[in-house]
């Protein structure tokens, strides 16, 4: 990484960046953009629809599926933040993102992708409220308390977002302005930035680490509850819904956690942008995707809802 040595390097800043997204040929670039448009296509699809199901069906007014669909607004904006931009840059011959249109995607990025972490380990909660401790759950669990919670989530995300922003757009990028990435992201402008960039590291695997590590904990003693009071269960019939709803829950957060540790939280990552990438269209485009269809498919309830909707459209 450039440094200056003795102040004698004259600094050229940086007013426009140079995303450079992926390699490859024109055939290459058109059978990315038409797996980017497909991913993103359905990811609008499917968390639309599951907002508008959670409205409009009065059974589905509980707090899990509040928090199920602030779950898949988030999706749907932080995904929006990143694909609509990296499809326009398949055929564009300049690729080009202002330095104030850099720090304002990856400010939205960070804010929604860690409030999306705060929202998991949120929703890990309300099920060991709701099924280890049912007669407290309406009280514990009012329309207020999720309202707090929610808003304690997005606080969160706006925490890390702000801190991750201003340490790194504060950098000196005096080098070159051709980000390895396919939008603005940690690792590849620290790849690009002058001087030392320790504090930014640190920052980088800290706070990630710290969250990813904290909210993990919260969902692993949630389940591991949850777990005892399930095999405590006499009712096979109970058993197999809750597993259901957990299982939907489990797979959404071992997806997300699980690609967001390989990218920010382990040494390493920033030297690694092209694995970085892939892993990176995993956690913009293809978890969100799989969200909705993951707590939809497995879900009785929400299965229920759709057809009551189908069967009101069709009367009317």
């Amino acid at each position: 990484m450039p440094s200056h040595s003795n102040g004698n390097l004259s600094k050229v800043y940086i007013q426009d960046f140079v995303l450079e997204g992926f390699g490859g040929g024109l055939v290459t670039q058109a059978l990315l953009f038409t797996l980017f448009l497909a991913l993103y296509m359905v990811t609008l699809l499917g968390n639309i629809l599951m907002i508008i199901i959670i409205t409009l069906d009065a059974r589905l007014h509980s707090p899990m599926y509040f928090f199920l669909k602030n779950l898949s607004f988030v999706d749907l904006c932080y995904s929006s933040v990143i694909a609509p931009n990296a499809l326009a840059n398949f055929f564009s011959s300049s690729k080009v993102i202002t330095f104030a249109g850099c720090a304002t995607q990856f400010f939205f990025f960070s804010l929604l992708a860690s409030t999306e972490c705060f929202l998991l380990g949120v929703m890990a909660y309300d099920r060991f409220m709701a099924i280890c401790n049912p007669l407290h759950y309406p009280v514990t669990m009012c329309q207020s308390a999720c309202t707090r919670l929610v808003l304690g989530a997005y606080c969160g995300g706006c925490f890390n977002s702000v801190v991750q922003t201003s340490f790194t757009f504060h950098l000196s990028f005096c080098s070159s302005n051709r980000i390895n990435h396919f939008f603005c992201d940690v690792p590849p402008l620290l790849q690009i930035a002058c001087g030392n960039t320790a504090i930014n590291e640190l920052l980088l695997f800290g706070i990630c680490g710290l969250i990813i590590v904290g909210v993990t904990f919260v969902i692993l003693i949630s389940y591991c509850y949850i777990t005892v009071t399930i095999l405590r269960m006499r009712s096979g019939a109970g058993r197999r819904k809750i597993f259901s709803t957990c299982g939907s829950h489990m797979t959404a957060v071992t997806l997300f956690f699980g690609t967001l540790f390989v990218m920010y939280a382990q040494p390493g990552a920033i030297e690694s942008m092209e694995q970085g990438k892939v892993v990176s269209v995993f956690y913009t485009l293809v978890i969100p995707m799989l969200n909705p269809l993951i707590y939809s498919l497995r879900n009785k309830d929400v299965k229920e809802a759709v057809q009551r909707l189908g069967q009101k459209h069709t009367v009317t």
